[in-house]
């Protein structure tokens, strides 16, 4: 039985409504997630929202309501762009959740039972956008404008406030980077930690007393009661949350540690400094892999509200459909690095790949057995040339995509897969079975029980990027359930029980039809 798999996405601050990074890292998370259940995995996917912190706060009172009332509101927008994008969760967390606020309190009261926590003054340099102390070393700006490293505003900030004792952990974080290389990813975003905890490390504010919109910190601590967390140990605990920590429940121990936090190159530090940090304090393992994505920029530029270059994912999925966004999304970015969309690109690689190619395989293999086999499916004898294609495409589905999935190398995989469905269109002009069907009907039916075969096993490789329009072509193809998986590439017995079924093709329905540039957008 394969190990069971925990993923989860960064839960995303709901101080304005969804944009499409939002949209990307959620589509990644969720084809991971997908992929893994097709691999015969137990999957545990977790993503939610971060609704703690003074910049929930400020937002709040600017419009004149409670931060809870904003909260929930936000929230929805996030769960409702999951929904619309398929994201196929197990827990949608909110950080305002009972459950939460118990955990994170529990996760204190380990870290302040093991000496690492302890009262002093904080005065220093604040980012409310990023939520993040920064040295006086870190900053940018000319004059008196100083901007934190991410170009957000900074201010000086004086209060009372709890500390970890982060220094502490500096050599076991630089021992953790250089014998478990896997446990941050890229290699880019490790070798900037490292340089960035080499060059010291500094106790962290973790608690504020200037605003009462958090976690309070446990009273237990000899704390007035005015205290509360820090937004980044309230939100990191959500990983341990969503399993029922602190109780020793079963998906404590099935699932945790994590296998995976997928997150946004821009909060690398928090989950890979502080996070592990916090853990070792509490003396819980660490997650096997922090894994750092990049930005998706809108025609090159990043997003901004400033720039007035703000996607609403909803609206690219409206446009163009959920699984074709997903698949350009995938497709078209090197995971890892920075991309960049627009709605030209979307159309251009929908079309070329989606709509030409894989769907117009589909539809004209199973119409040409439908109009000139009666929907039959026969097991009819095959040749050398029929053999070849069909080991190609086992070996780009069962083999090339499945090896490149789980290293997250998404374009690579789906290179492999596009490869061959060139590979089966060549062959369907190459074998003309429009001609066979005068000239050689047995040559026919083998022609097309070897392309019905192929797509089959081409719509379960892809299933995971393309759930909704893979299930509609495989329902059409009477292809069960249970017979949708990588476990399902191997047996040699389907297409046998397929026939002795008796299953017959209906007329078949187009799953991706072609797409035009809306009128709103340049050509």
């Amino acid at each position: 039985m394969p190990d069971p798999f925990y993923i989860t996405t960064a839960i995303s601050y709901p101080n304005g409504r969804p944009h499409i990074g939002h949209a990307y890292e959620a589509i990644a998370a969720d084809v991971i997630a997908r992929f893994q259940r097709l691999r015969g995995r137990e999957v545990r996917f977790q993503t939610g929202t971060d609704e703690h912190g003074l910049k929930m706060l400020r937002k709040a009172e600017e419009q004149g309501r409670s931060a809870r009332a904003l909260a929930d509101e936000m929230s929805g927008y996030f769960k409702d762009m999951c929904d619309g994008l398929g994201i196929s969760y197990d827990r949608f967390i909110r950080t305002v959740d009972d459950d939460h606020h118990r955990a994170s309190q529990a996760l204190w009261s380990a870290m302040e039972a093991n000496g690492d926590l302890y009262l002093d003054r904080y005065e220093g340099w604040y980012s409310v956008r990023d939520e993040a102390f920064y040295d006086e070393s870190e900053l940018i700006g000319e004059g008196d404008e100083k901007l934190s490293p991410q170009g957000t505003p900074v201010e000086w900030t004086v209060e009372e406030s709890w500390f970890f004792r982060l220094s502490k952990y500096q050599d076991k974080l630089l021992e953790l980077y250089a014998e478990s290389p896997e446990f941050l990813q890229p290699d880019s975003r490790r070798n900037e930690m490292i340089g960035f905890v080499s060059s010291g490390l500094r106790d962290l504010s973790v608690s504020r007393t200037s605003f009462d919109w958090g976690v309070k910190v446990p009273q237990a601590d000899g704390s007035d009661g005015s205290h509360v967390m820090y937004v980044w140990v309230d939100a990191l605990t959500n990983y341990l949350t969503g399993l029922g920590y602190p109780d020793d429940t079963e998906m404590m121990r099935k699932f945790w540690p994590a296998d995976l936090h997928l997150i946004g190159k821009d909060i690398v530090r928090f989950h890979a400094v502080y996070w592990p940090a916090f853990l070792m304090s509490a003396g819980l393992p660490l997650p096997k892999q922090v894994f750092g994505h990049g930005f998706l920029l809108n025609r090159g530029e990043k997003e901004s509200k400033s720039l007035g270059n703000v996607t609403d994912p909803m609206m690219l999925a409206d446009k163009f459909g959920v699984d074709t966004l997903r698949y350009f999304l995938m497709r078209e970015v090197a995971f890892g690095q920075d991309g960049s969309y627009s709605p030209e690109a979307i159309v251009t690689r929908a079309n070329a790949e989606l709509a030409n190619s894989f769907g117009n395989l589909a539809q004209r293999s199973l119409s040409m057995i439908f109009k000139n086999m009666g929907g039959e499916l026969k097991a009819v004898p095959t040749n050398s040339t029929d053999d070849a294609l069909e080991e190609l495409v086992y070996h780009a589905c069962a083999n090339e995509l499945p090896l490149e999935f789980e290293q997250l190398n998404f374009s690579v995989g789906l290179d492999a897969w596009m490869r061959a469905v060139f590979a089966c269109n060549q062959y369907v002009d190459e074998q003309a079975p429009w001609t066979l069907r005068k000239e050689d009907p047995a040559r026919m039916e083998a022609v097309l029980m070897t392309l019905f075969r192929c797509v089959r096993s081409l719509a379960i490789a892809v299933r995971c990027v393309v759930p909704a329009s893979a299930d509609r072509l495989l329902d059409q193809m009477g292809i069960a359930g249970e017979g949708r998986d990588f476990a399902a590439l191997e047996n040699a017995n389907w297409f046998a029980n397929l026939v002795n079924s008796g299953y017959r093709l209906d007329k078949p329905e187009g799953i991706f039809p072609r797409l035009d540039l809306p009128e709103s957008e340049p050509a």
